[in-house]
């Protein structure tokens, strides 16, 4: 019966702990305050003169546009001439050097002629600019297509018309129509996170290709178009399912489809030995009562034998594909994925983020070395926390990913809160291994004292927290086990997981059942205690390094509230102690100082981001999908490195490689740029980026050559020579 109600609570912590794993990434505020682009530019023309367009934008407070981003492209039978700008205010920016940019208003005159018997002036105008408050961001470049009537042959000018569904989706951008309902206050989703596309060769000529969009989100049946690349004789027919009438404002009575469409597709024709199959697919959806994307065009690589999808590419019309969106493929069969997760997780002991709480595990494993029993008994319950974790930890992250939601390996530390919680618990095992306090039955429920428990339910506790600490680090071979569990259906996926939590276990699963490994092991003693209380200082090191991480995140005031918890916590286990032997009211009052440490961690929830979430670094540029399309564009090698400040093997590799003067000797003697980008806090860019190379988590390291040809993926774990040849061969 012991046993039974300890392996109970067990069960109910480790509910309770994986809610706080999977809580969802809070998306950054302040987007919705923008203003439309056409409402932030308010541009007006005027054809009035013969040969001569005089144009007007209205620029909205706290708005700026760039005097070298205007760019005017004639329509048919129009001839354009020499802009006339007035001269801007001149500053450095960061990214594009010495600019000229304009505040509240600007007249630009643009002479143009015409050829016999054009009756419309048509030409569009492109312009660019930015927010220069918080938050501050930059729109793309934006295009608006003009169709004017000329002087004499109407009454009236026009203002500008915007004729493509980009024009149309930017132009309602933080805005909703009126009367929708929906999702009208959220800030509309990156196109790769809203309409996730997949494909999976159910058969040979059998195709099953899936789109998943979050709540409020859907797709239009009729906008969608599919075809085969490369794949004469081959073609293609969708069976569409019954979706849901819909009254739309551009298209009127549609169907679309919410949340998820399956849709099955024959292939026609003579497969002659194919193994593998691109396709096209076009599509467009909107944002119930918000934004309608602009027509999405994403290939999908197939692969016909395995059943597994291949790379995606997004794009849109607007937007051609660039060098920085392509995708590098994923070619793992399940076999390997898991003999590679396996391997993974054994040598996932060894990193720096686990060895604190294998400290606990190896405290045990030596107690027990007189008896195999006991032995076993740790392996076992050690393995089924370990093996729980993460499956239950898999399967959510899987769900919440297809639901439209970017996580990833490690993202839970994307959380303050959880951050917090975290070094709260570190502090408190830590406390107890030096002795400082001695937990009883009474907080078998609780996680400090389950991982100083030494029977079933704190062994089991013991390979849960393993599970916690070890998601900021990747080990060798995780990699790509994990990037094809992200892409593999739920089943296989679920697989991989548990082989990477059976590699984790395993070497107490071999102390614990191989009676000559257990031999090896030093027999009990006095020096037992010694040994327990060194490793407590791991524990203290690792609650540091939470909030330094936790410092990073939101500034020196979640770093006081974190240290102010810790105190009240140290004081209720400190006076947990002295209540042993008294009454009921001292034990209430280990009630109440536990509620006072957690009110700290209630306030670390409700912190926004610092002002400044970015920090700048001497030779490094930071990340954006347009900077590092302008840098290939201009032909230039660049060295993109994901990371994060609670990342451990990021950090490593920045030790050892990357913040050395060989690694900045090595860029100035290629000419490449050193590109980061920080997904300490949620980072949408960042996860987009991430999922193109089919990356679980940071680290992520991509090389881009100066040719424009395809990035190279680098392991996860650097080495200066490999660093060194990717840039070397980047440059040539």
């Amino acid at each position: 019966m012991r046993l039974f109600a300890a392996g109970r609570n067990a069960a109910r912590l480790l509910v309770w702990l994986i809610l706080l794993l999977l809580a969802s990434p809070g998306y950054a505020q302040g987007v919705d305050d923008l203003l439309p682009v056409t409402q932030a530019y308010q541009l007006n023309a005027d054809a009035s003169t013969p040969g001569l367009l005089k144009l007007h934008w209205t620029i909205a407070p706290n708005y700026y546009l760039y005097r070298g981003r205007m760019k005017f492209k004639a329509g048919d039978g129009v001839s354009l001439g020499e802009a006339k700008l007035p001269d801007g205010e001149k500053h450095h920016d960061e990214y594009l050097g010495d600019v000229e940019t304009y505040h509240h208003s600007i007249d630009a005159t643009l002479p143009y002629t015409l050829a016999p018997g054009t009756t419309r002036l048509r030409l569009s105008v492109q312009y660019q600019g930015c927010h220069e408050v918080d938050p501050k961001i930059c729109y793309p470049p934006y295009t608006e297509q003009l169709d004017l009537p000329l002087p004499g042959l109407a009454d009236s000018t026009s203002t500008p018309a915007i004729a493509s569904p980009l024009g149309v989706a930017l132009s309602q951008l933080g805005s909703s129509r009126a009367g929708a309902a929906g999702n009208q206050d959220t800030a509309p989703l990156p196109a790769e996170q809203a309409f996730h596309l997949e494909a999976l060769a159910q058969s040979p000529h059998q195709l099953m290709l899936r789109w998943t969009m979050p709540p409020g989100y859907y797709l239009y049946r009729d906008q969608t178009t599919l075809k085969l690349r490369d794949a004469d004789g081959l073609s293609l027919t969708p069976a569409w399912p019954a979706g849901t009438a819909h009254q739309d404002d551009h298209y009127g009575t549609v169907t679309v489809y919410f949340n998820q469409v399956e849709l099955p597709v024959t292939i026609h024709g003579d497969l002659a030995g194919r193994q593998q199959l691109t396709i096209e697919a076009s599509f467009q959806g909107c944002q119930l009562g918000g934004l309608c994307y602009p027509l999405m065009s994403q290939t999908v690589s197939v692969d016909l034998a395995s059943g597994s999808t291949g790379a995606t590419t997004a794009t849109t019309p607007d937007a051609a594909p660039t060098p920085s969106e392509e995708t590098a493929p994923l070619r793992v069969s399940l076999l390997a994925a898991l003999l590679l997760a396996l391997g993974g997780g054994v040598v996932l002991n060894l990193m720096p983020c686990v060895l604190p709480v294998l400290s606990i595990k190896a405290v045990s494993v030596l107690e027990s070395g007189e008896s195999h029993t006991r032995a076993r008994r740790h392996a076992l319950f050690y393995s089924a926390g370990v093996l729980c974790s993460f499956a239950a930890l898999g399967m959510g992250i899987l769900a919440l990913r297809a639901a439209g939601h970017a996580l990833g390996w490690g993202t839970q530390l994307q959380q303050p809160v959880l951050v917090g919680v975290l070094a709260c618990v570190m502090l408190a095992v830590g406390l107890s291994m030096s002795g400082v306090v001695q937990f009883g039955a009474s907080l078998s429920n609780t996680g400090a004292g389950l991982a100083a428990r030494s029977g079933p339910a704190g062994d089991f506790f013991t390979g849960v927290l393993a599970v916690v600490v070890a998601s900021p680090c990747t080990a060798p071979f995780m990699g790509s086990a994990l990037a094809y569990a992200f892409a593999a259906p739920m089943l296989s996926a679920l697989l991989v997981f548990l082989a990477l939590g059976l590699g984790l276990a395993l070497p107490f699963l071999l102390i614990g059942f191989v009676p000559g490994l257990a031999r090896l092991l030093p027999r009990p003693g006095r020096w037992m205690e010694t040994l327990k209380q060194v490793l407590a200082f791991p524990m203290y090191l690792t609650a540091a390094w939470l909030v330094w991480v936790l410092a990073n995140q939101r500034g020196a005031d979640a770093v006081g509230l974190v240290l102010v918890a810790m105190v009240l916590l140290a004081m209720t286990l400190w006076w947990f102690e002295r209540s042993r032997t008294r009454g009921a009211a001292s034990k209430g009052l280990v009630v109440v100082l536990a509620l006072a440490a957690l009110a700290p961690l209630v306030m670390i929830a409700r912190m926004p981001p610092p002002s400044s979430v970015t920090r700048a670094e001497p030779g490094v540029v930071a990340y954006t999908p347009q900077k590092l399309a302008e840098l290939r564009a201009a032909g230039t090698p660049v060295f993109v490195d994901m990371t994060a400040d609670w990342c451990v093997t990021c950090k490593a590799n920045e030790h050892t490689v990357l913040d050395t003067q060989a690694f900045r000797d090595l860029l100035q003697r290629t000419g490449a740029v050193y590109m980061k980008g920080d997904w300490t806090d949620v980072n949408p860019s960042i996860s987009a980026f991430l999922q193109r190379y089919h990356s679980p988590g940071v680290p992520l390291y991509v090389v881009f050559p100066k040719n424009g040809g395809p990035g190279r993926q680098l392991s996860t774990v650097l080495t200066s020579s490999m660093v060194e040849q990717a840039l070397t061969e980047a440059a040539r």
